[in-house]
This record gives C-alpha cells, structure tokens and sequence, in this order.
C-alpha cells in the first residue's frame, strides 16, 4: 500500500536528514584527517577532487539506472554502501593505517555511490509531492541537507575528531545505515513509468537525455550557469579547512563551528527560498544569489577575523541555498518525470563535475600565491562577473502553472 503524500515526503526527508549528518560528518572529518597527512595545498584540494570526480565520471550512467529501476531502493542500497566504505575507514584511522592515497580511495567509492543516493532523492521529490508544492519540497530537502551536512554534521565531526580521530568516521558509518534503514520503510513501488517503450541500450538512453536538454534553450542554459558557479565557488571551496587553519589560525575544533554558523545560513537561505522566487522571480534570484555568494567569498578573502569570515561564509551558504532551490524546481517544471534521471545526469555530469576542476585549480592558485584568503578574493570577483552573465543570458525561467513534457524554448 502506497503512503499518503505528505507521509512518503516525510519518509524521504527523515532518510536524506540522516544520510545528510553522515555527509556533514564526513566533509569535516575526511579534511581535518587529510591536515594531518599532509599540508599541501593541491594534495588538499585532490581530496575535493576525489570526492566529486565520479560526478563526472559516472552522472551520465546514474542517470540512466534512476530511469530504469526503483528510486527508492537505488538510495537503499548506496547508502548501505557508504556506510561499509566509511566503516572501514574508521577500523584503518584507529590502527593509524592511513596514507592519503586511501584517503583518496575512500572519498572516490563513497562519493561514487553518493552519485546514485543523491540524484535519486532529487528525481524522487515529483513522486511524493503534488507539482503545486515542488518549491517549498525542495527548499525542505534543501533544508536537510544544510541541517546534517553544516549545523550538526560539521560540529560534530570536528569535536569527534578532536577527541579520537576515528570516532567521526564511525558515527558517519552509523548515519548511513540509519539512512537507508528510514528510505526502506517507505512503501510504494517507484519506479518510473515509461510506457510501452522497449528497453534501449545505454547509449540509446544517454543520447535521449542529451537530446532532450539541447531542444531546451532556457534549460541549457541554466546547466552552464550552474556549472561554472560551481567550479568558481570551489576555487575556494576546496581551501576553507587551510583558510581556516592557517589564515585564521583555528583549531580543529573551531573549524566545525565556523561550518557551523555557515549552515546558519544556509537554514535562512532555505527558509526564505520559497518566497524569494514567488516575489522576485527566478531570474533576480538566480543572479542575485550569484551576486551575493560572491560578495561572501569576496569579504572572506578581506578577512582575518574568525567571527566575520563566518558569518560571510553564512551569507554564502545562504546565498547557494536560494540558486539550488531555484534551479532545481526549474528542472522539475520542465522535465517529464520519465526523463528526469537522464536529464539530471547530464545536468550533474555538467555542474558537479565541474567541482574537482575548481578545486584542482584553487589548489594550484593557492601554491602559486601561497594565500587561501587571496583564492577566496579571486574567487568571489569571479563570482560577481558571472552574476552580470547570468542576469543577461536567462530571461525567462516557468511558473509552476507550466506543464513539463515539451522542451521551453524561451530563453
């Protein structure tokens, strides 16, 4: 028997919060345990690009399993897969049998099945609620994550780590399971409907994602605004645990509080959301949004007080939040359910696998400069420039009245 809708949002909300914490857990732990391998700036930013390299990597064939079997039991099992990579890396951390190769190792298994739980949440959201209330869905999923992976994943894996270095890796281990354990009670069969056609070949179904995003103009253009706001936002991104421990000179400790007033943000960015695109309108959001994330990283760059550069990286995180809701309800407006996976392959092969791009070239522009604070002034300048590009090349973005099936071409 299938759950009511607000029961199987709840499901998947209360699934995603856990698995969140798990991700939160580990995207402070995995750096700090990286801090104390090596203080290489372009080492550092290889475990940023370690960790989003399947992005690019594998979105495109993730895209096609999402649109060919169960949603739900596609997170189930990636998050049980995280949970035994990561448990493992907690045996190998407290026998100090680690080397930042299996650093590495670990962030590439585990950001390979964060591809499948990831991109299966988000093409589940049509499924579980009516199209009237897809923005304020994804501003709540958005929510989750901002909630697991900065206000409590972020403190608690630094605290953990401070006291034993493998505890925050156990307990990231535990959130995983407890993740796919809440999707598992979800009732309902979900996988996606696709009529009476026979099932292709992969390429066949890679070129139908492709093919649809080129006849949409307007969509098309959202995944390049998207791609490079998130390979510039990662220039500095991939150096926050150096700009913290170096430049402001934090502790391990204090770094988790730092990502802590971050998600601070990032809550009032999902809670605002919503209403920003209803009274604003999408395109002054997207570009605003640009805009604002840009003057965060730009202050940060200024910056040599901890409590300032926090509450900058809050703007930030804010800031991401609102262009993240809005391009992902776009999506959900203009692509027929049926082509969501294939699409949102494409779209992620573009904006994550830009990610360890960013994060390669902020490694190396912060050797060449030898300042994390200089990457994150570059990086916010860069940011602004394309808050002006994104203002001029998106001028229409659907209302949710709008039916999906047919690419829009208004652009």
């Amino acid at each position: 028997m299938l759950d009511s809708p607000d029961r199987r949002l709840n499901w998947l909300l209360s699934s995603s919060a856990a698995a969140n914490l798990g991700d939160g857990i580990g995207k402070v732990a995995f750096p700090l345990l990286a801090a104390t391998v090596t203080r290489d700036p372009v080492l550092i930013a290889g475990l940023s690009a370690a960790q989003f390299v399947p992005w690019l990597l594998f979105a495109l064939v993730t895209g096609v399993l999402l649109d060919r079997v169960d949603r739900r039991r596609a997170i189930v099992l990636a998050n049980t897969a995280r949970a035994l990579t990561i448990g493992a890396m907690a045996a190998l951390v407290a026998f100090d049998a680690v080397s930042i190769w299996l650093v590495y190792l670990a962030a590439l298994l585990v950001g390979t099945a964060e591809t499948v739980a990831d991109s299966a949440a988000n093409v589940l959201i049509p499924s579980v609620v009516r199209r009237e209330r897809l923005a304020g869905a994804n501003s709540k999923l958005q929510a989750t994550e901002i909630v697991g992976q900065t206000f409590l994943g972020g403190p608690v894996g630094s605290l953990t780590f401070a006291l034993f270095a493998a505890l925050p890796f156990l307990l990231n281990s535990v959130a995983f399971a407890v993740g796919a354990a809440l999707l598992a009670a979800m009732a309902g069969s979900y996988r996606p409907g696709n009529g009476d056609r026979p099932r292709a070949t992969l390429r066949a179904d890679v070129s139908d994602g492709l093919r649809w995003l080129r006849r949409s103009s307007l969509l098309l253009r959202l995944v390049v605004v998207a791609g490079s706001f998130s390979l510039l936002s990662e220039l500095a991104q991939a150096q926050l645990v150096l700009y913290a421990l170096d430049d402001l000179r934090l502790d391990p400790a204090a770094f988790g509080v730092f990502a802590f007033v971050g998600g601070i943000g990032g809550l009032a960015g999902a809670a605002v959301a919503s209403r920003l695109l209803n009274r604003l309108g999408r395109r002054t959001v997207l570009a605003g949004g640009i805009a604002t994330a840009g003057l965060g990283f730009g202050g940060m760059g200024l910056s040599s007080v901890p409590v300032l550069s926090a509450l900058l990286f809050g703007l930030f995180a804010a800031a991401v939040v609102a262009v993240n809701v809005m391009l992902a309800t776009a999506r959900h407006l203009l692509v027929p359910e049926a082509l969501l996976g294939r699409v949102l392959g494409v779209w992620r092969t573009v904006v994550w696998g830009s990610i360890p791009v960013g994060a390669l070239l902020g490694g190396v522009l912060t050797d060449i400069l030898d300042s994390p604070s200089t990457t994150f002034g570059i990086s916010g300048l860069l940011l602004l420039g394309l808050a002006v590009a994104a203002f001029a090349a998106v001028r229409a973005v659907p209302e949710p009245s709008e039916t999906p099936g047919q690419p829009e071409q208004q652009a």
